[in-house]
């Protein structure tokens, strides 16, 4: 058996130790491609100036140690790299190695040897150099989609990064995956055989629909440097059969006699057809180059159903019901009538409508609760008489003008004292048409004279009479006259009878009083003595048995006489 000795021992024991950490304790370090890497030993905790010698070397992969710079305690830096490196590496002062314009050829294993009091160490890094693609660019773009087949939408490129950027497709800014059906998605990477880096392919193919008419499509890539990056936004023209048909009538509302109405056919095809054919009630009408047909100077005729169709499939049809409306209104008389007080007039008023209407009438602009009816037309019913129809928006009015005349009448003739109490009123109140002239026999002061409204006309005088008069109202027109008098007392006697004395009344009175009883009792007396001469005579008729030829005579003159004690008695 041989024994090893310490110092042998202690070597083992480091290199073993050495294996362990190259295998378990290797460091790894990411750089950006085109930049200075600094890859640290033992993660810069190692002291510059506790290192009495520094060794840089890398392994390409193939376990073969290559030098690249050394440096002793107290020395300058010796570089041994003889290829690629020979002008791209420095040594910082806390032994990092510092590697100028990273490339993708850099991603070795790298490792730091240094000698120091206590042994010698080594620590191991593996470089790792990352790209950022260079951005994202859209080629081979559809020129349209076609609504419902699987179509090339467009291809996306993130050129030149490491490790390969991972592209992803967006609809309005929504990631889209591929799932078999609608929406495809093929994705390839290829490698630079110069500078190693990746560039990224993805092809989208796309069933549209009809709302991907207005929807926008791009492409992002992301990658583990930098913020993802995304392309412009596309939009694509869908394009589509027409699957339906929809016919607009346009007019102004109400649709009326007269006015103008155009049809139009509305496709959903994309792109619309261009011709199309009008069903007008049993006419066809085509039309090229225009979805639309005009209808001039319609009439309630035109009320019916209308349709469009296709000229290439008449099978798909739009219908539209057209409603014209209409308001006739007729009504008799019209203008200006004339009639006679006491006739009747007939007012005949019809309406013809497509609908419901509405009717009111006013006598000079007055609303009336109902239509006018003349049975026994009076002069208040002249006047001007409109009726209103409204339907909806429609609005018709027809009028005549009545006016009722004939002879005036004395409706009343008044009189009362003045408030001042020095003269009389007198009041002419007539009726008649045209308005009829007022004329007094008497002359007076004209007080006032109304305005003739509905065939009416009152004047009033004013007179002072001084003695009792008789006075005449006289009015009259083109159709006849009326007059009517009045009494008029003097306005002075007047007043001596009102400021009489009332006992020198009373005596009066009294007197009249006494006259009539002193007659009545006279009368009486002769009623009875007549009574006994006729009792008289009958019995000496009847005693002698002669006839009496003056007894008739003179009952004849004692009658005469009884009566005129009565008519004096009465006086």
């Amino acid at each position: 058996m041989h024994l090893l000795s310490s110092s042998c021992v202690g070597s083992l024991v480091l290199v073993l130790a050495t294996l362990l950490c190259r295998v378990s304790c290797t460091e790894t370090v990411v750089g950006l491609y085109g930049e200075t890497l600094e890859i640290p030993c033992n993660k810069g905790a190692v002291k510059g100036e506790k290192a009495t010698f520094t060794q840089w070397k890398y392994d390409k992969g193939d376990r073969i140690p290559r030098l690249l710079l050394k440096k002793k305690i107290n020395q300058s830096i010796s570089i041994d790299a003889s290829d690629e490196y020979k002008d791209r590496i420095n040594l910082a002062a806390n032994l990092s190695l510092l590697l100028t314009a990273a490339k993708l050829t850099d991603q070795h294993l790298f490792t730091c040897m240094v000698l120091q009091v206590d042994g010698i160490m080594e620590y191991p890094v593996q470089v790792v150099v990352n790209k950022a693609p260079e951005g994202v660019e859209i080629s081979d773009k559809a020129e349209e989609l076609e609504f419902g087949k699987l179509t090339k939408l467009a291809t996306c490129v993130a050129r030149d990064a490491n490790p390969a950027a991972k592209i992803i497709w967006l609809k309005n800014n929504k990631s889209l995956s591929d799932d078999g059906k609608g929406i495809s998605i093929q994705t390839s990477v290829e490698v630079d055989p110069v500078t190693s880096l990746s560039t990224t392919t993805s092809t989208l193919e796309y069933s549209a629909n009809k709302e991907d008419t207005y929807a926008q499509f791009s492409c992002s890539s992301q990658h583990s440097v930098g913020k993802p990056m995304t392309s412009s936004p596309l939009t694509f023209n869908i394009t589509y059969s027409t699957e339906h048909l929809i016919l607009q009538v346009n007019a102004q509302e109400p649709l009326v006699e007269g006015d103008n109405v155009t049809l139009k056919c509305v496709a959903d095809g994309n792109p619309a057809p261009s011709s199309f054919n009008f069903h007008l009630k049993g006419n066809v009408v085509t039309v090229n180059n225009t979805d639309t047909y005009t209808l001039t100077d319609v009439s309630r005729d035109a009320t019916g159903e209308y349709k469009c169709s296709l000229i290439d499939n008449p099978s798909m049809v739009a219908s539209k019901e057209v409603t014209v409306n209409y308001l006739d209104i007729n009504l008799s008389p019209t203008g200006s009538v004339v009639k006679k007080v006491g006739e009747a007039l007939d007012v005949n008023f019809q309406i013809n409508s497509s609908g419901a209407s509405k009717v009111s009438w006013t006598k000079d602009k007055v609303k009336l609760q109902k239509e006018p009816k003349f049975h026994k037309l009076t002069y208040s019913d002249s006047g001007h008489y409109e009726c209103e129809v409204t339907m909806g928006a429609l609005i018709k009015k027809l009028s005549f003008k009545l006016l009722v005349e004939g002879a005036p009448v004395i409706k009343q003739l008044s009189k009362h004292r003045g408030e001042d109490g020095q003269h009389k009123v007198l009041i002419c109140e007539a009726e008649g048409s045209p308005k009829p002239s007022v004329s007094w026999s008497i002359n007076g002061t004209s007080l006032y004279e109304s305005p003739f409204v509905n065939g009416k006309v009152t004047h009033k005088i004013t007179v002072v009479p001084t003695v009792n008069l008789t006075v005449l109202c006289t009015v009259s027109n083109t159709f006849g006259e009326d007059m009517r008098e009045i009494s008029v007392s003097p306005l002075f006697g007047e007043v001596r009878v009102d400021k009489r004395d009332q006992s020198e009344d009373g005596d009066r009175t009294k007197l009249v009083v006494g006259v009539v009883v002193g007659v009545l009792i006279v009368a009486m007396v002769i009623g009875l003595a007549y009574g006994i001469y006729q009792k008289k005579s009958k019995q000496g008729s009847w005693k002698t048995g002669e006839r009496e030829n003056g007894s008739s005579e003179e009952e004849k003159k004692l009658e005469e006489k009884v009566e005129e004690n009565s008519q004096k008695a009465e006086v």
